[in-house]
């Protein structure tokens, strides 16, 4: 795909605006469900000792910080992201936290004039799935890590492995006007469900030492967010903020039986079924 003199603008407007202020509002039970991924991702990732390190997609910072953390005082961790209102939150989260060696930048990883071989090594917890030319962006992600630093990520795999991710949609879509069939290519959630097509992007883009690892990782959520954490994102979070109040009380409606079968002892929980992908630039 030819790249835009702006690439990801519809990412940008997404982020910058409901899904953004979404995530904001959501980071503490999110942080919570996704916490497995933190030590995963940084074990993976992990330079050494005062490494440099940027974190793709960082969010809200938690994985940055935890990062920044393990590389000490003498190392770094830079986090970016797309989203003005998630890095907003991230760098008053290091300052509260007293996380001095973690900083955050608006930005687009596919296009953003990164230094060349600034980084010991790159990281992202879901945060690579979203762009319009996947080959440009880790182009030019590997171009602002060192020779031979790390890259280390987690991607959904498909949606038909992850069935609490896809439970609401599917209680949802009755409800709503018949969806489009998805393209597999297209940035989204799951847009890395095929391994396969992970190592030809990254082959693509000019890593080495490639590997796509199949990880299972159990996540949990207390039952009482369980639904502002189902009706505040993903896509019924998108439609929910579109419906009339008739057809959103419908869907409200139906959502707790659709995720009884995941709810134990005031849990819900969940096999997150994920790629870890690493190389080397």
């Amino acid at each position: 795909m030819p790249q835009s003199a702006q690439p990801n603008t519809q990412q940008a407007a997404l982020w910058n605006d409901a899904s953004g202020k979404a995530w904001v509002e959501m980071q503490p039970i999110l942080d919570g469900v996704l916490a497995p991924f933190e030590s995963l991702v940084v074990d993976a990732g992990y330079p050494g000792e005062g490494g440099n390190v940027l974190d793709i997609g960082c969010g809200a910072g938690a994985t940055t910080l935890a990062m920044a953390r393990r590389v000490g005082n003498d190392g770094r961790c830079v986090g970016l992201d797309i989203s003005q209102p998630l890095v907003t939150l991230a760098a008053e989260r290091a300052r509260v936290e007293e996380v001095a060696n973690a900083s955050f930048e608006v930005g687009d990883a596919q296009a953003y004039a990164f230094e060349s071989g600034r980084f010991d090594a790159v990281v992202s917890r879901f945060g690579v799935m979203f762009f319009d030319d996947p080959v440009a962006a880790f182009t030019n992600i590997r171009q602002a890590a060192r020779r031979d630093g790390k890259l280390a990520f987690v991607a959904w795999r498909s949606p038909v492995e992850n069935g609490f991710l896809t439970t609401a949609a599917r209680a949802a879509a009755p409800f709503l006007p018949p969806a489009s069939v998805p393209d597999p290519d297209a940035p989204g959630q799951f847009a890395f469900a095929d391994g396969a097509k992970v190592k030809r992007i990254l082959e693509a883009s000019g890593w080495s030492s490639i590997k796509v690892e199949r990880v299972d990782v159990p996540c949990r959520i207390a039952e009482g967010d369980l639904m502002a954490y189902v009706t505040r994102l993903g896509p019924v979070g998108a439609a929910l903020r579109e419906v009339d109040q008739a057809t959103a009380e419908k869907i409200t409606a139906v959502l707790p039986a659709a995720f009884a079968p995941f709810v134990e002892g005031g849990e819900a929980g969940f096999n997150a079924a994920c790629w870890l992908a690493t190389a080397r630039a």
